[in-house]
């Protein structure tokens, strides 16, 4: 379950999800956004995805009617509890070397856009509709399974935060 404006929609009904229905088997675009929350000891913000066991950032698409950093927001709401209060965009990941088929058969272009959230407040939510854990980790001590765009994420962060540059990939 998806919210949007506070209302809560299934994948089906989701704009990603209407386009499948539509598109049948074609590669679609797939635009979202990806969020990195720390703790005050510096320690990333991972979740746990119910569909494939992953440990990742919290992610997710946009939807008509919301800004990409909206997006953001609200997958950080909707994936740990967390309210993103203030959020800087970083990185955008985009082009063909981003085309993915995910576990179900579909297959995507994806634009995501990447935000540090800068700060929030709330208690972690640890198992949602999205979820089935959600934790602070050391840098040096990451899950596993754990995304291919984690470490690509931080690394960019890293470069993002000594160069002040948006980085584009």
């Amino acid at each position: 379950m998806r919210k949007l404006s506070g209302v809560s929609i299934s994948w089906a009904d989701s704009y990603v999800g209407q386009l499948r229905a539509l598109a049948g088997d074609r590669t679609l675009m797939f635009v979202g956004a990806r969020a990195v929350v720390q703790d005050n000891a510096s320690r990333i913000l991972l979740i746990q995805r119910a569909d494939n066991g992953h440990w990742a950032m919290p992610a997710g698409a946009m939807e008509l009617g919301e800004s990409i950093a909206d997006c953001a927001v609200r997958e950080v709401r909707e994936e740990t509890g967390l309210r993103a209060l203030r959020v800087s965009a970083f990185a955008l990941y985009t082009g063909p070397d981003r085309t993915h088929t995910n576990m179900y058969g579909h297959t995507y272009q994806i634009f995501t856009a990447a935000f540090r959230v800068d700060q929030w407040d709330g208690e972690l939510t640890r198992i949602t509709d999205e979820t089935t854990d959600a934790a602070f980790f050391d840098r040096g001590h990451l899950p596993s399974p754990l995304s291919a765009s984690v470490p690509e994420t931080l690394a960019d962060l890293d470069v993002f935060e000594q160069t002040n540059r948006l980085i584009l990939k």
